[in-house]
């Protein structure tokens, strides 16, 4: 019986850096586990490398009709 593909959770940097003792970075996942119990249960956690989007200036591509 296969288990469900638990969700990533998208966390800062920082928070990462504060959790380091408690987890562990698992290359087949390509995101950080718990230490001991994480290939099991426990949150799947990755950095969010999203940016704040700075507002588009001018007539935005999807509205233009030229």
């Amino acid at each position: 019986m296969t288990r469900p593909r638990r969700e990533r959770r998208y966390v800062p940097a920082w928070t990462l850096i504060l959790m380091r003792p408690l987890l562990r970075y698992s290359t087949g996942r390509n995101a950080y586990v718990l230490r001991i119990v994480g290939n099991h249960v426990g949150p799947v956690l990755r950095r969010d490398r999203r940016h704040a989007r700075t507002p588009v200036v001018g007539p935005e591509r999807r509205h233009r009709t030229a």
